[in-house]
């Protein structure tokens, strides 16, 4: 009977003492339910199930262990309660973390990919809940910080893909009781430069700023971020973003709640209670688009919203009764010719304006940005891409500023564009100043015309002692050619001769229309691509001007760059930047090459081409048409972005023109718009054609003329009839096969969008900045039409069946029907 009792004590002693529920890892087979938690070695955080007040929804999270009421960092199955308070998480043999009910119904899975023999779940001390392999603790199979919910721990990060646009953030709880998702999300935006926004559904609602390496432009105030070790980082696939504190003791945290407001909470001193440390919207400034376009907000002046400099409110009337949703346009307008006497004012002290819409390089710098904005029409302004050690790199703006607010203590430097009488109006100098700077100029004008006069004749005599008259006709011609600055180095023949070892068969790269290309190295080590032109070629001295005119002022990340050019001794010569990984087609052409074009680099490639096409139709100086778009002119770098190259070809239209006609049609079979090779009409629709046709050969992995395959189709024809018959993925590429698992939605749109650019009718085909919604998901789809040349066509077989020509060598004596 003693010993019953003995027993009976034992029991209830193990029953009652809490610490006996709680768990530091558990391995497969085991589970947790009801009061079992999992603690962090030092018993910072918990996990488990909990309920909320009056509730008999179970949920399966993290907290603080420590800290009353229970404050919830992280929820697994917050979009699928476990009723009647019944769940149980157990760890599979795989390692793959599942929630069930009473009745084994399962509510949640982690989904994990990869697999262990010996998988073990454990709570970390920064409250990151891992499942890694037991024999190799540093092997993390799946975690919890690779799936926000509504806080930002230090430690996790938020991403998003740069491959595909999607993002993982914070996202909002429904309200205090409902931690299922809001309606709110915290995440980095990768349009144009990316930057941290605070969306409402699809809607923009904060926008917290860019990165200018130091902190998000948007931070009102930089003390907030003395406390932390903040990282923003962009990599060729994703960007990310988050935090470390730098004092351990320490305990802080982020969190989005339910009306969209981000809350910086950090431990008291008694480490009792929370202290609100920061709220945002810190104040309606950062509403986004308070003040409408091309204005400015500033939280410490009444009213609030003014225009910025040089502009004037669009609507007066709206304007004076505080409604200035219409925003500001410009008192003057810009100088868009080409004696372009635009300046720039200065916004000391700003949040940077939206970014989604712009362009950034990392390497030039504030002045180089300034010149390239000057060149460029469309640009409204500019700004350092980094302000430390002095400011480096070049974020330029295209249209209208939105979104600009002025901070009380950080802020950046921007500089908005203005027609030159702005300048006059708004500088404000006085007549010391201003001397200083004529005398200043009227000096640097002096020294530049002598040092020109220096120049010229030096280079007059080398020109006279070789005798070349067709070499100053040219150059004259590439100076003067429509009274347009075009301002590119101009090398020595003998300097390209050393460089490429005197146009050794060795140095050549290949062969195009305009002649051959061969690889070089400057005396200063760097390695350069030099395009020679035939004499036999039919591109000629016009092409040539053409080349240099159009490519040298034109500066994107998907356009090659034109280092300069020759014409000496008869020999007409352009040097580019050297592209170590050639040309498309020098992959997916290849049996053997093509293995190492996976699906996302080609998906990369694609959107690339699609990034540069949308540079020269809308947002470059003038309206481009390249009308030689193939796989071999699509150059690859060293990280395999593509650049489009050959501007030998193209057409420039002016103002509101939409198309050209032409009786001499160029371009390379193949890759010719029905409409432009019958009838001699180009316009953007014929480079939307093109591209179609090189999505197609992208997935494809083989040519558009040289196919013939299922009834003597063309690829485009192929492709069309695979459609027809919900095949589409029997057109892709072998080495594409094993990616079709992760990436068949993605790869059928790309079809789908290679079909839509390659409609018979210029008018069905997208626009390449609708093509660019298309590859990102973010437009609908139509139906696509039968693709041009489809052989069933009236008159078609006529109009096709003799261009089988290979896809290399460019057109440009076929004459227009």
């Amino acid at each position: 009977m003693e010993n019953f009792k003995v027993l009976v004590y034992c029991f209830l002693l193990f029953h009652f003492i809490p610490t006996f529920n709680t768990l530091e890892t558990i391995l497969p087979g085991h589970s947790i339910k009801g009061n079992e938690t999992l603690i962090s070695t030092n018993g910072t955080f918990e996990a488990g199930f909990f309920n909320f007040d009056n509730s008999n929804n179970q949920y399966f999270g993290i907290w603080y262990k420590e800290i009353s009421p229970r404050t919830v960092v992280w929820i697994a199955n917050r979009d699928s309660a476990v009723e009647n308070s019944s769940g149980v998480l157990n760890l599979t043999d795989k390692g793959t973390l599942v929630i069930v009910d009473s009745q084994g119904v399962m509510k949640w899975s982690s989904n994990t990919s990869t697999t262990a023999a010996k998988p073990i779940l454990q709570l970390l001390e920064n409250g990151n809940l891992v499942v890694k392999n037991e024999t190799n603790p540093d092997s993390i199979l799946w975690q919890s910080f690779d799936f926000p919910g509504d806080t930002l721990l230090p430690g996790m990060r938020i991403r998003s893909s740069l491959v595909n646009g999607d993002y993982k953030g914070l996202v909002s709880w429904r309200d205090s009781q409902d931690p299922s998702t809001g309606l709110y999300s915290y995440h980095i935006d990768t349009n144009g430069f990316p930057q941290v926004v605070t969306t409402k559904g699809n809607t923009l609602f904060v926008r917290v700023g860019s990165w200018n390496g130091n902190s998000l432009s948007g931070a009102t105030s930089v003390d907030l971020y003395k406390s932390f070790n903040i990282t923003f980082v962009i990599t060729e696939k994703e960007v990310s973003y988050g935090y470390e504190l730098l004092d351990n003791s320490t305990v802080s945290w982020y969190k989005i709640n339910s009306l969209g407001q981000i809350t910086r909470f950090s431990l008291s001193d008694d480490r009792k209670t929370w202290q609100i440390f920061f709220v945002g919207p810190a104040d309606r400034c950062d509403n986004y688009g308070f003040c409408g376009a091309n204005s400015k907000c500033d939280p410490d002046k009444s009213p609030v919203c003014e225009c910025l400099d040089g502009f004037i409110p669009k609507s007066k009337e709206k304007w004076s009764s505080q409604n200035w949703t219409d925003g500001c346009v410009r008192r003057v307008k810009l100088d868009c010719d080409d004696n372009n006497s635009d300046g720039f004012l200065n916004q000391v002290g700003m949040k940077l304006p939206d970014t989604s819409k712009s362009w950034f390089n990392k390497s030039i710098n504030l002045e180089e940005c300034e010149r390239f904005c000057l060149r460029n029409c469309s640009c409204t302004g500019y700004a350092n891409l980094d302000i430390r050690d002095g400011g480096s790199g070049c974020l330029i703006w295209f249209n209208d500023i939105l979104d600009v607010k002025k901070l009380s203590n950080g802020g950046q430097d921007f500089y908005m564009r203005v027609a030159a009488s702005e300048l006059d109006h708004n500088t404000g100098l006085n007549k010391k100043k201003l001397a200083g700077i004529l005398v200043g100029c009227i000096m640097f004008i002096v020294i530049m015309i002598i040092l020109g006069i220096v120049i010229h004749r030096v280079r007059r005599k080398k020109l006279e002692k070789s005798g070349m008259n067709q070499v100053v006709s040219l150059k004259n011609q590439i100076d003067k050619k429509e009274n347009e600055d075009i301002d590119i180095p101009i090398y020595d023949l003998s300097t390209i001769v050393n460089a490429t070892n005197n146009f050794s068969i060795d140095n050549k790269l290949g062969q195009g229309g305009f002649g051959p290309v061969y690889k070089g190295k400057l005396e200063n080590g760097q390695d350069i691509a030099v395009k020679r032109l035939s004499n036999t070629s039919e591109q000629g001295p016009k092409e040539f001007i053409n080349e240099v005119k159009l490519i040298a002022n034109l500066q994107h990340r998907n356009l090659v760059k034109l280092l300069g050019c020759c014409i000496q001794n008869h020999e007409k010569l352009l040097i580019y930047e050297f592209m170590i990984n050639r040309s498309l087609d020098y992959f997916i052409f290849d049996q053997t090459r093509k293995s190492l074009l996976h699906w996302t680099r080609r998906f990369q490639i694609i959107r690339g081409i699609a990034r540069g096409l949308v540079y020269l139709h809308e947002d470059s100086r003038l309206r481009i048409i390249h009308r030689d778009l193939k796989t071999s002119n699509i150059l690859l770098d060293e990280n395999m972005n593509p650049k489009i190259s050959d501007f030998g070809l193209a057409r420039t239209l002016w103002g509101d023109e939409a198309k050209g006609e032409t009786r001499r049609v160029v371009g390379t079979h193949g890759y010719i718009s029905p409409e432009y090779a019958t009838r001699g009409f180009f316009s953007v629709k014929s480079d939307v054609f093109s591209f179609g046709v090189i999505i197609l050969e992208t997935i494809s992995g083989k040519k558009n003329r040289e196919y013939s395959g299922y009834h003597d189709l063309d690829l485009l024809g192929h492709a069309w009839r695979m459609w027809c018959e919900k095949t589409p993925l029997e057109l892709i590429d072998k080495p594409l096969t094993d990616s079709i698992v992760v990436a068949e939605p993605e790869i059928l749109r790309c079809v789908q969008i290679g079909l839509l650019c390659v409609q018979e009718r210029a008018d069905d085909r997208p626009t390449m900045s609708a093509a660019i919604l298309m590859l990102n998901g973010e437009k609908t789809l139509p139906e696509p039409k039968e693709p041009a040349f489809y052989p069933h066509q009236s008159g078609s077989s006529s109009g096709t069946a003799v261009l089988h020509s290979k896809n290399e060598v460019s057109i440009t004596l076929l004459q227009a029907r």
